[in-house]
């Protein structure tokens, strides 16, 4: 009986230990995105997607009705790397929320954006990941948009 106890505890510490391992490795892809998004890098943020990614925003329009906008990521790392170099725009995440099962991932970012110091608008980033040949890409990226119920860190 002490013997399969024993198995059973290195087991799970086991499979903990993996888990966290590709939580971390997750993390560390959705940093790297943001890394390069900062340095306007198009090719690292496409280096990082699948071909096929899906990007959506969801927002209210000028009626407060919810809308929900679909993207082109090619037209979003476009605009990215259109953004004048003098101008300063920060995305701060302020927390992480992970889940892995085998090669797919899920991930809760609440951010903050800010546009030359000054606090813009929050929300949360919903990104979906695909393990491929241990390297974690972004299949989907949805995320909210708003001005209300925001409460910004100092920055």
């Amino acid at each position: 009986m002490k013997q399969i106890l024993t198995f059973l505890v290195i087991a799970l510490s086991f499979n903990l230990n993996a888990q966290t391992s590709q939580e971390s490795a997750v993390k560390e892809t959705i940093i790297k995105f943001f890394e390069a998004f900062h340095k306007q890098d198009s090719i690292a943020l496409k280096s990082m997607v699948t071909d096929d990614i899906i990007l959506q925003s969801i927002s209210k329009n000028n009626e407060g009705k919810t809308v929900l906008n679909k993207s082109e990521f090619n037209r979003f790392v476009t605009s990215i790397a259109s953004i004048p170099k003098e101008r300063n725009f920060q995305e701060k995440l302020t927390d992480f929320s992970i889940q892995v099962d085998g090669d797919m991932a899920n991930a809760w970012t609440p951010y903050e954006f800010w546009i030359d110091n000054k606090f813009s608008h929050c929300g949360v980033n919903s990104f979906q990941l695909i393990r491929i040949n241990s390297e974690w890409k972004i299949i989907y990226l949805v995320d909210t948009r708003r001005r209300d119920h925001c409460v910004p860190k100092k920055n």
